[in-house]
């Protein structure tokens, strides 16, 4: 079993990857897939007068500002247009695709964050409207049921919160969390770069291979989301899978080409 994460950068090729996809699953392979949708989400704000603002926490790690208006443009950008978009695709290549969010059948489930400490202007601020936390419980009953009927998910990274609230979850990491509730073999995440850079704007500097054990010295040369797409692939060998790789979307045949070892390998 393959999960894959198709990045809500811009520039990732959505109908490209569901090709690819698509092959493999005519092929035989069982594939969950997982999207993402930030330039989605920061298009629909803009035009609707509501810029999307983002945040740095304590740890260096990157996000959303995400009040109660902001999670509902990402549902709409996210859970509606791009969910509904990919499932189409899938559909006219012949592949029984279902849209879902993780508020479906509760089908990813976590802790609302009581508040956020993040770094604004150089000095330490606490936010406590979020609507945002981290994908703890997956509802495998139910992916297993739709696939073993012939279904294959198509997954918007929004959970159910324990108080029954929608919250905006880190797509890489839920795929991380789904991948290993599921046993699946590999995780391949998708994006607009060729994978981990030791520099951003030289894409010959790709790291091709990191051994799990050595993922903390490689660090170093994450950026911006680059650094949740590292963490996710931690949590997602930690909890079993074989291997993550981190790939381009914007290349022809970009599943079988991660899947032979192109881009950023992690085992």
């Amino acid at each position: 079993m393959i999960v894959v994460k198709i990045g809500g950068s811009k520039g990732t090729d959505c109908a490209v990857i569901c090709r690819d996809v698509a092959a493999r699953i005519h092929a035989g392979d069982r594939i969950v897939v997982v999207h993402g949708g930030s330039h989605e989400t920061n298009v629909l704000s803009e035009a609707l007068g509501h810029p999307p603002r983002f945040v740095t926490s304590v740890s260096g790690h990157e996000s959303r500002r995400t009040e109660r208006k902001t999670m509902e443009f990402f549902m709409m950008a996210v859970a509606g247009k791009l969910n509904t978009l990919i499932v189409e695709t899938l559909q006219g290549l012949g592949v029984d695709a279902v849209g879902l969010s993780g508020v479906d059948g509760r089908l990813l489930e976590g802790t609302r964050k009581d508040s956020i400490k993040v770094i604004e202007n150089g000095k330490r601020k606490v936010i406590r409207d979020d609507y945002t936390g981290k994908v703890e419980k997956v509802n495998t009953a139910l992916l297993r049921l739709l696939m073993d009927a012939g279904y294959t998910p198509v997954i918007a990274p929004i959970a159910i919160s324990t108080n029954h609230e929608a919250i905006n979850v880190d797509g890489d990491r839920a795929a991380a969390m789904i991948g290993a509730a599921l046993g699946a073999d590999n995780l391949v995440i998708f994006s607009n770069v060729p994978g981990l850079l030791k520099d951003i704007d030289d894409p010959s500097s790709l790291i091709p291979q990191i051994p799990k054990s050595r993922l903390g010295e490689f660090e170093k040369y994450a950026a911006g989301r680059m650094k949740k797409k590292l963490l996710g692939s931690q949590e997602a060998l930690e909890r079993g899978l074989k291997s993550v790789t981190l790939c381009d979307g914007r290349v022809e045949n970009p599943l079988m080409r991660a899947l032979e070892g192109h881009g950023t390998v992690i085992s």
